[in-house]
C-alpha cells in the first residue's frame, strides 16, 4: 500500500492489464521504437535510461579494485564477434553475480524463474536477438504494485576493461542475463538501486503472483511437504541465510554465506541405510561457494543411498548449487519465499481451486492510521475488508487445510528509485466473523465463514 498521504479505496479492483497487454514504462513502446530503428537502420539509444553514470547511480561502498572512472558502455558486438540472446536454453547455471552489486536477491529469483518457461516467456518475449531485425534494442516485462509494464532497454552495457560490471554470463557470447538485469535496473531508478533487497520482491516483480513468507525457527511442521508440492506447480522459490556477527559463527555456516539470499531448486526424499531424510536442494548465485556439510558434494552421507539416487541427486560440481537437509536448512536458514500463480498446490487436490481478490488502500495519517489493537481508541478506522468463504465441495473440505484464506500485503512505491523509498511497518489483523453478526441468516453454517482483514500502520 501507498505511504499516508491521503486516503482512497476501491475495494474490488484487479488488475486490467497483464503479460500480453502491459503498460509502456515511461510511455516508451518497443513496437513503434524498433520499427523506427529499422527503418532509419540506426542503433537504438535510450535516453531515459543513458549510458552514464546516471544509470549506474551511486555506491556506498564499491570494491578496492573497481575504479568507476574507467567504465565504458559497450554494445555486446562489441564484446564477441557473435553474441547471442539465450544459448542453448535459459539456464540457473547461466550466469554469476557480479562483485560490484549486491543484488544477490533479484539474481536468487532469477535462478527460480528459469524452471518456469512459461514465465520466462511473460518476462523476456520472444522474437527478440541479434540478428533478425536487431536494431539494438530490447524489452522486458515486470509486475510492478499490480501492473505489467513493458519496459525497453538499448543493449549498451557498463564494463571494465571488456568485462561487464554487473552479472556476468557463463558463456560469454550469452546476454540475457546482463541486460535482463539492465531492465529491471531501469525500473527501479539505476544500478545501484537494485543493492540489497527481500527475494519476495523480485519473485512477485517476476509473477504478478502470491507470495508466501516462512519464518524456519516457527514453520509448519509440514513444511517439507508444502515445498514438494509447491514445485510440481507454477511456483517459485527463494530463501535467505542466517546472520553470522562473529568468525566463530560463519564458520558454523559450513560455506552458507551469512545473510545471502538463495534460490531453492528442489526437493528430495531419499532412503539412507532404511531411513527415510528430506532434502533440499539450494543455489548460490554467485555460482559458486557450496555448503560443505552433510549431503554436500562431497559428503559421505551419499554413499548410504543406493545408485541409482545418486545419478539422478549427486553431481561434484563448483557450480553452486547443492543439496542439505531439511534439518539442516530450517537451522542454518532463516525465512523462505514461495510465491506462485495460484495457491492451489496448499491443498495438495486438483480437485481444490482457490479465487483471489486485489484490494488497493491508502492510510491517511490523521483519519485511517489507527495504529495496532493495543491503540483501543483508534484501531476501528484502519483500512479494513471483508471476505465470504463460500461452502467447499467434499474433495476441499475433508483436506488436511480446509476452508484456508492466504493474505499477502504489499506496500506500493510510490517513488522510482527504489532506495530512496521508505519502507512503512504494516501489517495485518484477520477476525472471524460470528455469523450472527454478519447481517445474515441469524443460524450458524459451519460451511460458511466471513472474516474481516484489517490493515494497520
Amino acid at each position: 500500500m501507498p505511504p499516508p498521504d491521503g486516503y482512497h479505496h476501491n475495494s474490488n479492483e484487479d488488475d486490467v492489464n497483464s503479460p500480453n497487454s502491459p503498460l509502456n514504462f515511461l510511455d516508451q513502446n518497443y513496437q513503434e521504437l524498433h520499427q523506427n530503428c529499422l527503418t532509419e537502420n540506426t542503433l537504438y539509444n535510450d535516453e531515459l535510461f543513458p549510458p552514464d553514470n546516471s544509470s549506474i547511480g551511486l555506491f556506498d561502498d564499491l570494491p578496492p579494485q573497481v575504479d568507476m572512472s574507467q567504465v565504458v558502455w559497450k554494445r555486446p558486438a562489441e564484446l564477441v564477434s557473435d553474441p547471442n540472446l539465450i544459448v542453448d536454453g535459459v539456464s540457473r547455471f547461466d550466469y554469476a553475480q557480479g562483485s560490484v552489486l549486491g543484488n544477490c536477491w533479484f539474481l536468487a529469483a532469477i535462478g527460480a524463474l528459469t524452471f518456469e518457461k512459461d514465465i520466462i516467456k511473460q518476462v523476456m518475449p520472444a522474437e527478440q536477438s541479434f540478428t533478425k531485425d536487431y536494431a539494438g534494442i530490447f524489452h522486458f516485462r515486470f509486475w510492478r504494485f499490480g501492473k505489467w509494464v513493458d519496459v525497453v532497454i538499448d543493449d549498451h552495457l557498463p564494463t571494465i576493461d571488456d568485462e561487464l560490471l554487473f552479472v556476468c554470463s557463463k558463456t560469454s557470447n550469452e546476454f540475457w542475463p546482463a541486460l535482463l538485469e539492465k531492465a529491471y535496473a531501469k525500473v527501479c531508478g539505476s544500478y545501484a538501486d537494485l543493492h540489497a533487497g527481500f527475494i519476495s520482491e523480485a519473485l512477485m516483480d517476476f509473477t504478478g503472483g502470491t507470495h508466501m513468507y516462512y519464518t524456519l525457527n516457527t514453520a509448519p511442521a509440514d513444511l517439507w511437504k508444502i515445498m514438494e508440492c509447491a514445485f510440481k506447480s507454477k511456483t517459485l522459490i527463494g530463501c535467505g541465510s542466517n546472520s553470522a556477527t562473529t568468525p566463530e559463527e560463519n564458520e558454523l555456516l559450513h560455506g552458507i554465506v551469512a545473510e545471502h539470499a538463495y534460490t531453492v531448486t528442489g526437493v528430495f526424499e531419499v532412503m539412507s541405510e532404511e531411513n527415510a531424510v528430506q532434502l533440499v536442494r539450494l543455489l548460490n548465485p554467485w555460482g559458486e561457494e557450496e555448503w560443505r556439510g552433510d549431503w554436500s558434494d562431497g559428503s559421505p552421507a551419499w554413499d548410504t543411498v543406493c545408485e541409482e539416487v545418486r545419478k539422478i541427486c549427486h553431481e561434484v560440481l563448483n557450480n553452486g548449487e547443492f543439496w542439505m537437509s531439511m534439518e539442516d536448512f530450517t537451522n542454518i536458514f532463516e525465512n523462505i519465499d514461495i510465491c506462485c500463480l495460484c495457491p492451489d498446490f496448499l491443498d495438495d487436490s486438483a480437485e481444490c481451486h482457490w479465487t483471489s481478490k486485489r484490494h488497493f488502500g491508502r492510510w491517511n495519517a490523521m483519519i485511517t492510521a489507527g495504529g495496532d489493537i493495543n491503540e483501543t481508541e483508534t484501531f476501528w478506522i484502519n483500512p479494513q475488508f471483508r471476505v465470504k468463504i463460500d461452502e467447499l465441495n467434499e474433495e476441499c473440505a475433508s483436506g488436511q487445510r480446509p476452508e484456508n484464506i492466504l493474505v499477502s500485503l504489499i506496500q506500493n512505491h510510490e517513488k522510482r528509485n527504489r532506495n530512496s523509498q521508505e519502507n512503512f511497518n504494516i501489517g495485518f489483523y484477520v477476525f472471524e466473523i460470528p455469523f450472527e453478526a454478519s447481517g445474515n441468516k441469524p443460524k450458524y453454517e459451519k460451511s460458511k465463514r466471513q472474516v474481516f482483514v484489517r490493515v494497520l500502520h
